[in-house]
């Protein structure tokens, strides 16, 4: 489906080398923030004091989080749990105050605001689980980038595998920086958003290196460059459909679902963003500066001697 046809190729290669610096500049900025400021992890990473309460009626979220707020706790996540009456407050460690202390506090708190309000369960989590956390969502992270890689080498060829990570590791450090830089909270809602991410832009690009390959066996007379900036503009249609209705949803969520999904839906925002951008700007660009060229989609028979030329089924695809 198209609400428009381009019949025109627009000549996005010709800036090819200007989007890759100014692509250069921000990875460098966000590698810059996430080696100096670091990411802002959540008690799931650092550990700390989780509580489960209920309610006798509907919780009101923005409520507890004011109850807890004036405590002076800081890093506090409140979420339902199971149900609306159901609630999960997180807690970051505390210099000087036990994981006790620190759940008697919120539940008097919780309880001078409505007394019907009932602890259901209380639990530290330590460090050493944050750090298994992090260990584990490197692994889980490597594991996609690998299996990605060798998904396009066998799929198209080496030069879209590589052209391809590099613009999915580019969407990854981006969106790591942006958290860095305005001290967002990273939490594990913000990896799942970020290995959503990963899959979101290599299938972008899995579109446009499909159209390239189409266009190579169509168009005998173009040239790599003409080919790259054919298979862009004739996918464009179809990137302002799906990528406008993911993004329209995405920040619904942003903007309507509250805090538990505000950084979620902040990940995947700016992840769509830049994944758009790096499929088409990035990845392409890559490619066409690996050299992608005719033979490397099509490949050509080769006859073995004393085989008719003329002999439409003689000859081996290699």
């Amino acid at each position: 489906m198209e609400f428009f046809k381009i019949h025109k190729d627009i000549p996005f290669m010709r800036y090819a080398l200007l989007f890759n610096v100014v692509s250069a500049v921000v990875f460098a900025l966000a590698v810059f923030f996430l080696i100096s400021r670091g990411l802002n992890l959540s008690v799931e990473f650092t550990g700390g004091t989780v509580m489960q309460v209920t309610y006798p009626q509907p919780a009101d979220l923005a409520r507890v989080r004011n109850d807890t707020a004036k405590l002076g706790f800081s890093d506090v996540q409140v979420q339902n749990f199971g149900n609306s009456r159901d609630v999960i407050i997180r807690l970051s460690v505390e210099k000087g105050v036990t994981s006790a202390q620190q759940s008697e506090k919120v539940l008097a708190a919780l309880k001078a605001d409505d007394p019907g309000v009932v602890m259901r369960s209380t639990e530290f989590v330590g460090p050493q689980v944050g750090e298994e956390l992090v260990t584990n969502g490197l692994k889980a992270l490597g594991t996609v980038v690998v299996g990605i890689m060798i998904y396009l080498a066998m799929r198209f060829e080496w030069k879209f595998a590589v052209s391809a990570i590099i613009a999915n590791l580019h969407d990854v450090v981006i969106i790591l920086g942006f958290f860095a830089f305005f001290r967002w909270e990273f939490s594990l809602s913000v990896l799942a958003a970020v290995l959503a991410v990963l899959g979101y832009s290599v299938n972008e690009s899995v579109v446009i290196f499909d159209r390239v390959r189409e266009a190579f066996r169509r168009f005998r007379k173009m040239d790599s460059t003409q080919i790259i900036n054919h298979a862009i503009t004739a996918n464009i249609s179809r990137t302002i459909i799906t990528h406008g209705s993911t993004q329209m949803m995405v920040l619904s969520m942003l903007l309507f679902g509250g805090q538990t999904l505000h950084y979620f839906a902040l990940a995947l925002t700016v992840g769509i963003l830049f994944g758009i951008y790096s499929s088409v700007f990035v990845a392409a660009a890559i490619a066409m500066e690996l050299g992608i060229k005719r033979e490397d989609m099509i490949k050509t028979p080769v006859r073995k001697e004393g085989e008719d030329p003329n002999d439409p089924n003689a000859g081996a695809q290699v």
